[in-house]
């Protein structure tokens, strides 16, 4: 595949998928937006019920980019069995763990919701929120599956008009079943406070797997079968599950990490760690095109390995590398910006509050460019069938080094909030090297006997 035509591929996958991330991002926004008129406790409760579907939506949707490289390669190869065994196995997997949390949040809701609070006002707002919630969870498992099936298939549109659908009617069902209606003096819905929020988000998923049910049904390149062999199909799914858990153990392992990085950084003064909780919403929301591009590269190359065409694939990644490099310096841009004019976006906040800001603002605005970097690489590695290194990089470089630096920075010599959020950029620098060493190693031993040894068939 020549570069040029590569790029093109890559920017039609990469766009629909950033715009489905933002999308994504932009539900909860809405969903606390509509919330915040009820007061502090509903709000609150919203905010603890949505982190723990949020921790669990995060492994599913690892799971499901695991699965979307296979099902890449089963496009690039061409076999529409192998491509109906390779959703068959996703789904299975992915329903079966969605079916654990569902269990584990339908058994043991109370114990988590008092380890999380232990404000009484909370416990029966969080608990009437999950027990609608919770089953979106469900819905994901197949949803997420679906998405990965279209975005192997390089039809990243499909998903992207899903969420189109989605989003505004969420919005209206959820305002009008947390709120209610006065339609007239003999017509009126009472709202049901914050498990609207939570209705109105079951009623829009469904809709979205109505609609993505119905393309996969009129799509001609997908065949379900659905009379596979037992055997097969236990291998299959062995196979499936070896090579996506390490990527739901890597997003497990920054989840968390990231988590304590919060955690550390609550222990700096009150003006220090406002700062950071308003930059880091930025941080996740601006970096989402580069993530999109990377995740693209990882579809196309996964269908150069399953295709067995595989000429320009070192040529290719460097490609990938470098647009991924460009768009990062593009998002450290938008960062400076943003750092010129966030006063006027949070007016009257504290002086101090302001000062940290400043004092921040070169370690966010490089941040994208190594992290970027980084991203890239993962992804094109998980492509190789590398997800187990991966990991064990990230893990490295996050929970062996950085991590406890950070916690000695901030608890044992009680430094500024400059060295505290430096462990950020510095946990990325410490993965790049490994990164581009692995990857390039893998580029030059890759060839058509481990292309053939990703196959689960």
């Amino acid at each position: 595949m020549p570069s040029q035509s590569y790029l093109r591929k890559n920017i039609t996958l990469a766009w629909p998928l950033a715009l489905n991330a933002l999308l994504m991002q932009s539900m909860l926004m809405i969903d606390t937006y509509l919330v915040s008129p009820l007061g502090e406790i509903p709000l609150a409760a919203m905010g603890i019920a949505t982190t723990i579907i949020a921790f669990i939506l995060g492994i599913q949707m690892a799971l499901a980019n695991g699965t979307q490289l296979v099902l890449s390669r089963a496009v690039g190869s061409g076999d529409k069995e192998s491509l109906s065994k390779a959703f068959w196995s996703g789904l299975i997997i992915n329903s079966t763990v969605a079916l654990l949390f569902w269990a584990l949040l339908t058994l043991f809701d109370n114990p988590l919701i008092q380890m999380l609070t232990d404000n009484l006002q909370l416990h029966k707002e969080i608990e009437n929120y999950l027990v609608i919630t919770k089953y979106i969870v469900l819905y994901t498992a197949i949803t997420q599956v679906m998405i990965a099936l279209f975005n192997g298939l390089g039809k990243t549109k499909i998903p992207f008009k899903g969420y189109l659908i989605e989003l505004p009617l969420n919005a209206l069902l959820s305002y009008l079943f947390i709120h209610g209606y006065h339609f007239n003096d003999s017509i009126t819905f009472t709202g049901m406070g914050v498990q609207g929020a939570a209705v109105g988000s079951i009623i829009a998923i469904s809709v979205r797997l109505i609609y993505l049910g119905l393309c996969i049904q009129k799509s001609s390149e997908i065949v379900l079968t659905t009379t596979l062999h037992y055997e097969l199909m236990k291998r299959n799914i062995r196979a499936h599950a070896i090579e996506i858990f390490p990527i739901a153990a890597n997003v497990v392992i920054l989840s968390i990490g990231a988590t304590i990085y919060q955690l550390l950084y609550s222990q700096l003064d009150i003006n220090a760690y406002v700062a950071i909780t308003l930059v880091i919403p930025w941080l996740g929301a601006g970096t989402q095109f580069m993530t999109a591009w990377a995740h693209s590269s990882a579809i196309t190359i996964s269908q150069a390995i399953g295709s067995r065409k595989m000429d320009n694939l070192t040529k290719n990644v460097d490609t990938s590398i470098d647009v991924t490099v460009a768009i990062s310096i593009i998002c450290a841009l938008f960062f400076a910006l943003l750092s010129l004019v966030i006063a006027d976006i949070y007016p009257e906040l504290n002086n101090s509050t302001y000062q940290a800001l400043a004092v921040i603002a070169p370690l966010y605005i490089f941040l994208p460019i190594v992290r970027g970097y980084n991203t890239v690489h993962g992804h094109i590695l998980r492509a190789l069938g590398k997800t187990t290194a991966v990991f064990k990089i990230n893990f490295t470089g996050q929970w062996i080094i950085s991590i406890p630096l950070c916690a000695l920075i901030i608890l044992g010599l009680d430094s500024s909030i400059f060295w505290a959020f430096a462990i950020q950029p510095f946990e990325e620098m410490v993965k790049a090297l490994p990164f581009r060493q692995l990857a390039r190693k893998s580029l030059r031993e890759f060839d058509l006997k481990k292309a053939d040894a990703l196959r689960h068939d």
